[in-house]
């Protein structure tokens, strides 16, 4: 069985754009295969700034046989048509085959497809595979017709059998597919033969390419982590980062540098971000004193110097960065320390979008919408117009104006220097959590108030223009605003009106509240399924009654769930079943809604009377744990029906031969079906009451 290796080699692509090309160049060359009928064991890709590759091994030798059927006309269609039709597949009208469907019988054409040799069919695929891969932005070089993402150099495309290897035939422009490849551009940059996956690989990393991405970030984290520890240091982890610096070597080696001391008073954010963004550097944390002191840098090759030349290089432009950086952040400092009033008038010149005005106009809402929130929470006015007011002045700043994502977080550093107090510099650095379904939440109550009042804004107004996230499309972020409305709701534990919230008039249009809250619940289903809660229990809590409260929605939803989980909750489940099959049965021939409450004078059995009386006797239970919001004990009481249930469906015929006694007992069956419905749907409930014996 052969195994195919393919290796685009070209100039060094962006590094966001390696793994996705990668897996999508897998994916177009496997699924061509399959699409010729050809199976394969395993595939592979992999990446490096210079090269996308795909191993495929265990390709069948030969295609599978394969027959088409083709659709033709009717058999009572014109003669000629069905001549044409046998023509155009090189057939006589003898050899179609007639096949009866639902709309009446038609001629067919089996086409059989004949058998081909892998290697035949490679070359078409990975020509293919290659001209479709997509880019987010391609490019032209040359007299090349070629477009992709930087120019292409050489392709290497072998087919390795068990008794030799084979190049597959193939010209993508002038670049004609061979079995030679490079190594590392500077340390090896000669050109080798490889015959297969292994010899590849191994004769990459003799040439300093380490062909796997993941291995590369394994490398660097793991050399980053012990050169920071053996100078009682710890690198701040980030992820993609990693996955950056990763994808920007192929033969990474990790230096370590100085930050000048005349730097390291700078906020800690601040020294992060920018040795991030601009330089690509790790940042190194003394856990004593919290300071970032040294940085990490990742070099593409092996120095004589142990890097000393590179270190010295990466210092001196660092330097000038944070130089920049203390200049823009001394000079804030100046405007926050004389209140920031400049910034606040420049707020009114910030468009936020065209139809809902300026940064100036959102504060004033989002100021309007927190101190609606403030009873919820018991903070005072005064603090939260405050806050309010604050919270996005840093967006005129120029150390946010250099690095958007230090918003709010430069915010907070701002408003200490306006001399306000702890809880309101807080609030504004943390309003704007969380950004996703894991992100931390606010501290403190005041934090809660400014980030709801945010999120709410925001889907206020783009629903009240009509700006709706649609599809895979959500430009403006609303269902991560959604999601953040749920989480902060939900973890604060405050039972928030969301109709009264949202009862306000947002620019010159009504907020449509309904579809809003729509919104959150739709969001809501798909945390709560994340989180491991039954899709069913989920929609019976929801659709019992338009939930505003979504603290009592999350208890209903943890209690059923909970209550459906033990044997006396299926029996229950059980019961309200057979109860609500018979009444729904009952009531569409009949014509009729059996809602009327039972009368014991019409009952003539001891059965049905003790289902009344059960019935009667813990409702008032039932209506006292409701009013408490105690969803357990509810539920709990219900099981007292559980003996009157069984006994009822054993003892007690419902169709009786008197319409009065049948009808009384349907009606009886509507008072067990709302009594075991006071918070949730059962009906959305699936049916699971086969895990007991009957």
């Amino acid at each position: 069985m052969p195994d195919l290796l393919l290796e685009l080699f070209s100039e060094e692509m962006p590094a966001d754009a390696q793994v996705p090309a990668s897996d999508n160049l897998k994916k177009y060359i496997t699924d061509g295969f399959i699409n010729e009928s050809v199976s394969y064991a395993n595939a592979a890709s992999f990446s490096t700034p210079q090269r996308l590759c795909v191993v495929i091994e265990g390709l069948a030798a030969i295609s599978e046989k394969k027959v088409e059927s083709k659709r033709g006309p009717k058999v009572d269609a014109p003669r000629r048509a069905v001549e044409g039709f046998a023509s155009s597949v090189n057939l006589k009208i003898g050899d179609l085959k007639i096949k009866e469907e639902e709309k009446g019988k038609y001629y067919f054409a089996e086409l059989h497809q004949p058998v081909s040799r892998v290697e035949d069919l490679a070359s078409k695929i990975v020509k293919d595979a290659i001209l479709n891969l997509g880019w987010r932005k391609s490019m032209r070089w040359g007299n090349s017709q070629i477009k992709w993402v930087r120019p292409l150099r050489s392709i290497l495309c072998v087919m390795t059998f068990e008794d030799r290897s084979e190049i597959v035939s193939m010209n993508i422009g002038d670049i004609k597919a061979s079995n030679e490849t490079c190594g590392h551009r500077f340390m090896c940059p000669d050109k080798f033969t490889v015959d297969s996956f292994e010899c590849y690989q191994d004769k990459l990393r003799k040439s300093y390419v380490i062909l796997d991405p993941i291995e590369r970030a394994e490398i660097i984290w793991t050399d980053a982590s012990n050169l920071a520890f053996s100078h009682g240091l710890r690198v701040i982890k980030d992820d993609n980062l990693l996955n950056e610096v990763s994808a920007l070597v192929e033969w990474p080696s990790v230096l370590m540098g100085e930050i000048s001391n005349k730097y390291l008073d700078l906020p800690s954010e601040l020294l992060q971000t920018s040795m991030k963004v601009h330089q690509k550097f790790f940042s190194l944390v003394n856990d004593k004193n919290k300071k970032i002191e040294k940085f990490i840098t990742v070099a593409n090759v092996i120095c004589d110097d142990n890097g000393q030349t590179i270190i010295k290089g990466n210092q001196k432009v660092l330097d000038a960065r944070l130089a920049d950086g203390k200049f823009f952040f001394e000079n804030d400092l100046k405007i926050a320390k004389e209140g920031g009033s400049s910034w606040m008038a420049n707020l009114n010149d910030v468009v936020f979008h065209g139809k809902l005005g300026s940064l100036s106009d959102r504060v004033v809402r989002i100021n309007r919408l927190a101190l609606k929130l403030a009873p919820y929470f018991e903070i005072e006015n005064e603090k939260i117009c405050k806050a309010v007011n604050f919270s996005k002045t840093d967006l005129c700043s120029q150390m946010v104006y250099e690095f958007p994502e230090l918003q709010g977080v430069m915010g907070k550093y701002y408003a200490e220097a306006a001399g306000y107090d702890n809880e309101i510099a807080l609030a504004i650095l943390e309003h704007y959590q969380p950004q996703g379904p894991s992100d931390k939440l606010p501290s403190q109550p005041l934090s809660v108030i400014l980030a709801l009042a945010d999120k709410i804004d925001l889907l206020s107004c783009f629903w009240s223009i009509d700006e709706k996230p649609t599809g895979s499309k959500d430009p403006y972020a609303l269902r991560r605003a959604a999601i953040g409305v749920i989480r902060l709701i939900l973890n604060s534990g405050v039972n928030i009106n969301l109709q009264e919230i949202l009862s306000d008039k947002v620019v010159n249009f009504d907020v449509p509240k309904d579809e809003i809250i729509h919104f959150l619940h739709e969001r809501l289903k798909v945390l709560f399924r994340d989180r491991g809660d039954r899709y069913d229990v989920i929609e019976a809590c929801l659709n019992a009654s338009e939930s505003n409260d979504l603290v009592l929605l999350e208890e209903k939803i943890n209690a059923l769930g909970s209550f459906l989980s033990t044997d006396n909750g299926i029996k229950l489940l059980k019961g309200f079943k057979r109860a609500n099959n018979i009444l729904v049965a009952e009531e569409k021939k009949d014509g009729v809604i059996y809602e009327l409450d039972p009368e014991l004078k019409y009952m003539k059995n001891s059965y049905e009377k003790n289902l009344f009386k059960a019935i009667n006797k813990i409702q008032p239970e039932i209506k006292k744990e409701l009013k408490k919001k105690n969803f357990e004990a509810v539920l709990l009481k219900t099981t007292k029906l559980l003996g009157p249930i069984d006994d009822f469906f054993i003892e007690v015929k419902v169709n009786d031969e008197s319409q009065i006694t049948r009808r009384n007992r349907l009606c009886l069956l509507n008072s067990v079906k709302n009594i075991c419905s006071t918070f949730c749907d059962l009906t959305l409930i699936q049916d699971i009451t086969s895990q007991i014996d009957n």
